[in-house]
């Protein structure tokens, strides 16, 4: 899609702002106050949602969100490509900016930081539209904040390394770092985790899933049975000298 293909912001004497909320990891007291500010003003609210229509940003500002607000659902089709449906939200917020009305899209974690909105945003900002982004605690501060671990200190060289990179990248980036936060495990947890252990830091790593949500577990790597599963929402931290203050 190009930008051609939105609706002109400029063709209206008034265009509507797109705000990218941050709003944290799960917990719903996690949103910062700005966000929740332009949450309670916003005209629509829009958000990522599975095809069955579960959503968990939704569901962390469900206490926040005033009522009569338009809704916008962007149904996420798992295994299918991403961008047609960011094309089709685009235009549909699009619409709404161009009548003036102001759009909060809901992100879950910040929305510079692996979020969703960011591709809401190229597409939003290439048409001339006024986009906004508001930060937010991002999972990986939550993830080190549950489980009392400081992610770096002093000259550390720390790295965010994706679960689904495959295991020679995986061995080659954690070997050559201080730190590490290893997100996106899922169906990859077996792969990191042998590959974890071949370098010896099994004992140097923790694992958090579902970080400050009801359902939150954590604990030592090395305590997880053998077979165990990770969900999407689960994160491995790691530290050379075990902690970052040593």
């Amino acid at each position: 899609m190009s930008s051609a293909d939105l609706p002109a912001s400029n063709d209206l004497p008034v265009a509507g702002t797109a705000y990218g909320l941050g709003i944290g990891p799960g917990e719903p007291d996690l949103i910062t106050l700005k966000a929740y500010n332009i949450l309670q003003q916003a005209d629509v609210i829009a958000y990522p949602a599975l095809e069955d229509g579960v959503s968990l940003a939704r569901q962390i500002v469900d206490p926040h969100i005033p009522e009569g607000r338009i809704e916008i659902a962007i149904r996420i089709e798992m295994g299918k490509p991403a961008d047609p449906i960011y094309d089709t939200a685009a235009i549909e917020i699009g619409e709404y900016l161009a009548a003036g009305k102001t759009v909060a899209v809901l992100c879950e974690g910040d929305p510079f930081f692996y979020g969703s909105f960011m591709y809401l945003f190229g597409r939003l900002a290439e048409a001339g539209y006024p986009v906004k982004t508001v930060p937010g605690v991002s999972s990986m501060m939550a993830c080190a904040a549950q489980l009392g671990a400081p992610l770096a200190a002093k000259n550390d060289v720390l790295q965010v390394i994706p679960g689904p990179l495959d295991a020679d990248r995986l061995r080659t980036q954690l070997a050559n770092t201080d730190a590490a936060a290893i997100i996106k495990l899922g169906r990859h947890f077996a792969k990191v985790r042998e590959v974890i252990n071949e370098l010896g830091l099994t004992d140097r790593a923790r694992y958090i899933e579902r970080a400050t949500l009801e359902t939150q577990k954590m604990v030592p790597l090395a305590d997880l049975p053998a077979d165990a599963k990770a969900p999407y929402f689960s994160m491995i931290l790691i530290h050379r000298r075990g902690d970052a203050w040593r």
